[in-house]
């Protein structure tokens, strides 16, 4: 909460022009050892909205945390109105077992709005919804593909629902932009009850960095910054920005050694063969052919895939 312009973070009164970094308490180890999450707060002098950027979600998903990380580091959070609340690694079971889920199995990311008493997913939801989501305003929240999936740098978010969401989207002007229905208990559906807009951005592939998806992500930032009025005007986007009201994962429809014939952004004409699933024994390749025409903004680099495992995920422009 703010009174009279003073920011109250983790028992911290963070005035206008201050930059910490405060750390939230979530629990300790069966070693003992604490558990705490970084919190960056960069306050200009000038008043304006509050942005939050936050990654690590899913501990695996290390593209989110080298944007941050970047952003910092190259000094360029330095908000000319307003305050910028940035957070690297929400899940820090996560980040350090190179794990999606905390201890318990549970997903952060489903837990919202989280229990002071629910299992250890619940509470890392509970603190930072009583702790951070009360002083924002607007939020980009980054993603990485899971399970051997990689992303194209896309942005997610309900488009035509409300004015604001669909500038926010354009302002960062990701390669693709997809229409995303809310999930239950997932940060994004919890913000929008509370009438606060958060994008969610997704590149690359678990424990492993994109670089260039990692670039768009911080040009995207920069220019929602300027959006907002909360910075100088940031790089112009290095192609059009695709809007997709449709998407959805092509499936195997056989078990076997799967391999892609097309890549990521690639155009799949429906029809199209874009891959096959071959026996392992030596027997027969199956040919996979496309029943519907779209980019590609997902793929499968798992080669051993079962019967209904997600192969390719195509997206319809508007």
């Amino acid at each position: 909460m703010a009174i009279d312009n003073t920011l109250l973070l983790n028992r911290l009164r963070i005035q206008p022009g201050e930059q910490i970094l405060t750390r939230l308490a979530i629990s300790r180890l069966p070693s003992g050892a604490v558990i705490d999450v970084p919190v960056h707060v960069i306050r200009s002098t000038e008043p304006g909205p509050v942005l939050l950027l936050m990654a690590g979600m899913h501990g695996d998903e290390v593209n989110g945390i080298e944007t941050i990380r970047r952003l910092i580091r190259r000094n360029l959070l330095q908000p000319t109105h307003g305050t910028v609340i940035a957070i690297p690694i929400l899940n820090i079971y996560g980040f350090l077992n190179f794990s999606r889920e905390v201890p318990d199995g549970k997903d952060v990311n489903r837990s919202f709005p989280g229990h002071p008493r629910g299992s250890v997913a619940s509470r890392v939801a509970h603190r930072f919804m009583r702790e951070i989501m009360p002083l924002v305003d607007y939020g980009i929240d980054f993603h990485t593909g899971g399970a051997a999936r990689a992303n194209h740098p896309q942005l997610r978010c309900v488009l035509g629902q409300d004015t604001v969401t669909d500038a926010l989207a354009a302002a960062f002007a990701a390669p693709f932009t997809l229409h995303a229905r809310l999930r239950p208990g997932s940060l994004r559906a919890t913000a929008h009850a509370l009438g606060k807009p958060i994008i969610v951005y997704e590149t690359g592939e678990s424990l492993r960095f994109d670089e260039p998806g990692i670039e768009e992500a911080i040009a995207g930032t920069l220019r929602v910054l300027h959006h907002l009025g909360m910075g100088a005007e940031g790089p112009a986007p290095a192609r059009p920005n695709v809007l997709c009201h449709r998407h959805r994962w092509l499936r195997a429809r056989y078990a076997g050694l799967f391999r892609a014939h097309v890549g990521l952004g690639d155009y799949v004409e429906e029809g199209q063969i874009y891959g096959s699933i071959a026996d392992p024994y030596g027997g027969q390749a199956v040919r996979l052919e496309s029943t519907m025409s779209g980019y590609v903004i997902g793929l499968n680099y798992m080669p051993v895939v079962n019967q209904g495992d997600a192969l390719l995920h195509l997206a319809m422009p508007a």
